[in-house]
């Protein structure tokens, strides 16, 4: 059985292949999405939306896949889910939201990450040092400076125009919201969220009373990026998800 793992913003499928190799007995795959890495880097700006992502990872893996995403990965896997529910067997999604359903909040963040877009063309080392300094990401640093330090290149290895492009399409406030589709996404689904990431534990608790078929799995002592913290914890509930299906 076929696995997709997908990144997060900034990141690439390496980042994610840590926790792909804890997930012993299926074929992982973790692409690089459009923008990112070595994946796609077109000149057509409406291929960086969530929703052209999610077309083409359709495309890409024509038989029935199980599917793992973390916060934009997340999104663009949820997406694939709402799109095309019997494509996927299971969804397990890390730190992910369904989009924004409030008009003004889509506005706000249009005009957030239209400024950190400018600097991402600008000076990528800067807005870099900007979004690791998140208080998102504050839980990271006690994986170490090395580790830290590690990921800093990795980010640095993006394409400034591809990532810029990235992040003024596929932003939270560009994605179409998807909370209206969540209840035809009868599928197993895991929704996996560090326990010191409350602004995402109360999205999952949402998400969980929308969808039909969720789990909620608190990952303690981790924050957004718990699959960084805590792999185990977070492959052990991947692997629950994916005995569901």
């Amino acid at each position: 059985m076929t696995v997709v793992v997908l990144h997060g913003f900034t990141g690439d499928g390496s980042t994610m292949a840590d926790l792909a190799g804890r997930l012993s007995g299926f074929d992982v795959d973790t692409p690089d999405l459009t923008g990112h890495g070595d994946g796609p880097h077109p000149h057509d700006g409406e291929a960086y939306r969530v929703e052209q992502m999610a077309d083409a990872l359709l495309a890409r893996y024509p038989e029935p896949f199980d599917l793992v995403g973390y916060s934009l990965g997340g999104r663009v896997a949820l997406a694939c889910a709402c799109r095309s529910p019997k494509s996927i067997r299971s969804l397990s999604l890390i730190g992910a939201s369904a989009g924004l359903a409030e008009p003004e909040q889509r506005r706000s963040r249009i005009e957030a990450d239209e400024e950190l877009a400018q600097l991402i063309e600008h000076d990528l080392a800067a807005f870099v040092d900007r979004w690791m300094a998140n208080p998102l990401f504050a839980t990271q640093q006690r994986l170490g400076p090395d580790v830290l330090a590690a990921a800093r290149r990795q980010r640095l290895g993006n394409d400034p125009a591809a990532l810029a492009q990235s992040l003024r399409a596929a932003g939270t406030g560009q994605m179409i919201p998807l909370h209206d589709q969540l209840a035809t996404v009868e599928l197993p689904v895991g929704l996996i969220v560090g326990a010191d990431d409350t602004k995402f534990v109360s999205i999952a608790n949402e998400l969980a009373q929308q969808l039909p078929d969720a789990v909620v799995h608190l990952i303690p002592d981790a924050g957004h990026a718990a699959h960084l913290e805590q792999p185990d914890a977070v492959a052990a509930a991947i692997l629950h998800t994916l005995g569901r299906s």
